[in-house]
């Protein structure tokens, strides 16, 4: 099939772009190359992706509507999985723009272009972040989740709320995922894996907020990709549910699915892990809650076994060993 990726020199996007390429799809990808993170990682992504003759990459923002249209027309992209955001809950208090004209605006520019030219399922990235502080474990994709904490957050939940009137009124059958804390090799240096990782390494000490207690639901990069592509084969149609707990809507070929391990680690059992893996103590900086912060993520993913049948179940000590080995062998790290 022919797919068009958004985000393909990001760390889910380009696992994913790498996964269909093996698979013998042919992968159009769109990127805006932002200097959130260093850049040249993202160009060591795609370096690797354009090894294969099936992908083609476009540079350009989500907000340049023309630039966007005219590499989706290009792809004819039978399934558009819609990847590239503005990430990060923290960064989302310092440049709050950013999240608006990306998520939102880009957003916007996506559904536009996926209605002039359907394709036969639009998959769209959401986030845990949208079931805010709640307490209410594991969480539900049926959870209330109207009360972000943070605009990054808010910014998602919309999609998700544009991405459902984009479903109704032009039948696109789409399906929302929110994911759960990814990690893995190629990951955003801007995460707490990789910052951790890099600060053992340098005998740097790791800020540990909230003292260490909290609960991490960490999905393994690997486990993530493997059921974005079964969910590819489960457009949804509207009101027919598969389970009871189904979140499909009753007015639109739309549905959220949670992907996530479905077994939260405490974060000092995670740093425990890097520092097993690394052969190194960290130093720890214990620091209170951060603005914007949650204690817990715990997904429920019943609905997502339903779909495909299948549950991502790496462990923490097999992920990290992957990660460490991976940046160890990494020549841009060295």
């Amino acid at each position: 099939m022919r797919f068009f990726v958004t985000g393909s020199a990001g760390f889910i996007g380009f696992h994913l772009c790498r996964r269909l390429l093996a698979d013998g799809h042919l992968v159009d990808g769109f990127d805006a190359m932002t200097p959130y993170y260093d850049p040249a990682l993202k160009q060591r992504r795609l370096e690797l992706l354009a090894r294969t003759n099936g992908f083609r990459n476009t540079v350009g923002p989500l907000e340049d509507m023309a630039a966007l249209d005219h590499a989706y027309q290009a792809a004819k992209p039978d399934v558009v999985v819609h990847l590239a955001a503005q990430a990060g809950v923290r960064y989302s208090l310092e440049n709050p723009r950013a999240y608006v004209e990306s998520n939102l605006v880009g957003t916007f520019n996506l559904l536009e272009c996926a209605r002039l030219a359907p394709p036969g399922h639009l998959l769209m990235a959401s986030t845990s972040s949208v079931y805010g502080a709640s307490s209410d474990t594991p969480f539900y994709e049926t959870n209330a989740t109207d009360r972000p904490i943070t605009l990054y957050a808010a910014t998602k939940k919309s999609t998700e709320a544009m991405a459902h009137s984009y479903a109704h009124l032009w039948s696109l059958p789409t399906t929302m995922f929110r994911f759960f804390t990814v990690y893995g090799p190629w990951g955003r240096p801007d995460m707490a894996p990789l910052k951790f990782l890099e600060a053992i390494e340098q005998d740097r000490p790791i800020d540990v907020y909230n003292n260490g207690d909290m609960l991490r639901d960490f999905t393994y990069i690997d486990d993530l990709v493997e059921a974005i592509v079964r969910l590819v084969a489960c457009a949804p149609r509207a009101n027919e549910k598969v389970s009871e707990r189904d979140t499909v809507s009753p007015v639109a070929p739309f549905r959220v699915v949670n992907i996530g391990r479905g077994a939260p680690v405490p974060l000092l059992d995670f740093i425990a892990a890097l520092e097993s893996a690394a052969g190194k103590r960290a130093k720890r900086n214990y620091l209170p809650m951060q603005k914007g912060d949650v204690p817990v993520t715990f997904a429920n993913c019943d609905l997502l076994q339903a779909l495909t049948g299948y549950q991502p179940s790496t462990d923490i000590d097999a992920g990290v060993r992957a990660l460490v080995e991976w940046r160890r062998n990494d020549q841009l790290f060295r």
